[in-house]
């Protein structure tokens, strides 16, 4: 007779093993919610919804947690970043060689404003800026590439996407011809956002014609096991000659958007910038450039953007998961925060924390007209349920919500009483505050306050407002689809 009986008989007639099972499943379960609690612990709805998860559904939840659940950028990567930040963080990188420049003029609230953004990546607020609004994509497209056109030494351009369609295939022609007359040009797009366009003819063009073409955070399994490979670089950002400046909401892509054409057209707001802000921009592209190349482009920097006489004050805040991960958010919520009269948002992706839900109610509350335009239809199914989830209270407190009906709102704007004015790439949501590489306009001037409020009110314009008596009026089946989204809002 054997020593130790392996056969099935055996283990089922002795189901001690199964309560070793049991106990070993009850304290891994345990190990990861305390895991989550420690590190989550001061975002207490985060850290429910992960606790939740990882304890009801070990066999999905575990694996979830260990591949998104962290913003780790990665060891190497965040070695990097680190130097990067100490290199162009130095202050004769951010201190304009026109000292008018420095000399913004900016009143109390502005001002305070001014350092919250300059809290979160070391740009100050500069005066002597040139700002062109742009709310139609066929026009931005076209100045853009008359823009490359008339580049002479360099053209250093970052998407989110890509796409190989007409208005993707129009840049590409631009940037090869630059190249072709001796313009150093430098192309960033994110790997997981612009994977079709680096496996296309265009992005082969451009390699093969001499226009550097890198892909931002690469993706790959093993990569998984040391840092979330969901961490993204969202910026949309061109710097031409190291004059000229574009940020704003749109990637290289037509308002038809033919990847997702039932949502279309895409409804983007960008702007062009000239003046000493500019430099604060190439800041931003030569830190990306240098965390995927580890090629340094600092004689770029010594080039100084020309002062415009006559021009406004203007400054740009850059944000990531090495960043002050709050530093965004804190941005919006204290732009509500000083709204005395009105403060309108647009943004396509709307799931924030309950923080914002309270500035925002707060505000509605204390008499400030507080708009929030959204797109009725979104390419997010979840993404939409779960921004719904919250109408009621937005509703009972005030908050007028409208929600765009001609196409994807993708416009991220942010206007306080005429005062001032906010154009980004962030979305209302967790992963642009807290995971996403992003990259934040802020002009302190009356007059393009009233020029960006007047597109914003074109976009309400095209809007149905939600009611608090049509949505009371929503069936059952939907509010629970909505706060069943919501519950794992957290994590979107």
């Amino acid at each position: 007779m054997p020593l130790v009986d392996l056969s099935f008989s055996h283990w089922i007639s002795n189901p001690w093993w199964l309560g070793a099972i049991l106990i070993a499943d009850l304290l891994l379960r345990a190990g990861f919610a305390c895991i989550i609690i420690m590190r989550k612990g001061s975002q207490p709805s985060l850290a429910a919804a992960w606790v939740t998860i990882v304890t009801v559904l070990p066999v999905i939840g575990i694996p979830a947690y260990l591949l998104v659940g962290e913003s780790r950028l990665g060891f190497r990567r965040r070695v990097i970043h680190k130097r990067v930040l100490e290199l162009f963080g130095q202050t004769r990188f951010h201190t304009p060689d026109d000292p008018r420049a420095s000399d913004t003029h900016l009143d109390g609230i502005d001002r305070q404003i001014a350092r919250i953004a300059e809290s979160v990546g070391g740009s100050p607020a500069l005066a002597g800026n040139h700002v062109r609004l742009f709310g139609d994509s066929d026009a931005t497209a076209a100045a853009i590439i008359a823009d490359i056109a008339r580049a002479t030494t360099s053209v250093h351009l970052t998407s989110y996407i890509w796409l190989d369609d007409r208005v993707g295939s129009s840049v590409a022609e631009a940037l090869i011809a630059a190249s072709g007359r001796g313009v150093t040009c430098r192309v960033l797009v994110d790997a997981q956002g612009s994977a079709r366009f680096l496996r296309s003819h265009s992005a082969r063009a451009l390699r093969a014609k001499g226009v550097r073409v890198v892909a931002a955070l690469p993706v790959h399994p093993l990569r998984a096991l040391f840092a979330r490979i969901d961490i993204r670089n969202h910026r949309k950002m061109i710097i031409v000659d190291s004059q000229i400046g574009w940020i704003g909401s749109m990637n290289i892509a037509a308002p038809e958007f033919a990847v997702q054409p039932r949502f279309a057209p895409w409804v983007d707001c960008t702007l062009r910038i000239t003046g000493p802000t500019v430099r604060e921009l190439h800041l931003i592209f030569a830190a990306d450039w240098y965390l995927d190349t580890q090629e340094t482009i600092e004689d770029q920097l010594c080039v100084s953007p020309r002062f415009e006489g006559g021009g406004v004050s203007a400054q740009i805040a850059a944000s990531g998961p090495n960043y002050r991960n709050d530093a965004i958010k804190s941005l919006l919520i204290a732009s509500i925060q000083v709204a005395r009269d009105e403060i309108v948002l647009t943004t396509p992706y709307f799931v924030p924390d309950p923080t914002m839900y309270s500035a925002l109610c707060v505000a509605a509350r204390r008499g400030v007209v507080v708009r929030l335009v959204v797109p009725r239809r979104n390419n997010s199914r979840l993404v939409a349920l779960a921004s719904r989830a919250g109408y009621g209270m937005l509703l009972d407190a005030g908050v007028h919500i409208h929600e765009f009906t001609r196409g994807l709102l993708h416009a991220k704007t942010i206007t306080a009483d005429g005062k001032f004015a906010i154009v980004t790439s962030s979305n209302l949501d967790r992963r642009s505050f807290e995971l996403n590489f992003e990259a934040t306009a802020l002009v302190y001037d009356d007059s393009f306050a009233r020029e960006l409020r007047a597109l914003q009110q074109s976009y309400i314009d095209a809007s149905c407002e939600v009611t608090a008596m049509v949505w009371g009026q929503r069936s059952r089946g939907t509010a629970l689809a909505q706060n069943a989204a919501a519950l794992i809002s957290p994590l979107l």
